[in-house]
């Protein structure tokens, strides 16, 4: 065999080796339709994992009152109390807020999940996390929901006589 025919026989083995890389990125990258369907199983999940959390807090806390939060800004779920105190004869009004939501499918295919919080009339609460749809960790975001929620609680029981 000379040397123009080794030549020719690494020229094509060289083009399949390129045809079967793109072959396989292929294969993994995700089709649209792909990362949508599975953004929006992931969200149904963490949002049943959101409520879960957020009633315990609830719960735990009596006065918050739990509801389902669906915006441009995302699906989740929200605690909410309102209070009143009395500071030199007069009536002040104190809001505390916990929204944790994930954010809609977008051209990025990622998957993202905000909390945004205020204890006691001032917003101090505000937490994101995102992961690429192909890497996403179920695990690590629930983990991640929970302890946002502890984080929380810890910071309205501090803030509380």
């Amino acid at each position: 065999m000379d040397f123009r025919e080794r030549l020719q026989r690494a020229t094509v083995r060289g083009q399949q080796a390129r045809d079967a890389e793109a072959q396989a990125k292929a294969a993994k990258a995700l089709s649209e339709e792909e990362c949508r369907r599975l953004h929006s199983n992931y969200r149904l999940l963490l949002n049943d994992h959101i409520e879960s959390c957020l009633k315990q807090l609830a719960e735990n806390f009596p006065g918050f009152n739990y509801e389902s939060v669906v915006t441009e800004k995302g699906w989740g779920g929200a605690v909410r109390r309102d209070d009143f105190g009395m500071s030199g004869g007069r009536r002040e009004n104190y809001f505390s807020r916990l929204e944790i939501v994930v954010s809609p499918h977008n051209q990025y295919h990622v998957l993202e999940v905000l909390a945004k919080g205020a204890v006691r009339n001032k917003e101090n609460f505000n937490r994101n996390h995102y992961q690429l749809l192909k890497d996403a960790d179920l695990d690590a975001f629930r983990n991640l929901i929970e302890q946002w929620t502890l984080d929380y609680a810890e910071q309205y029981a501090a803030s509380t006589s």
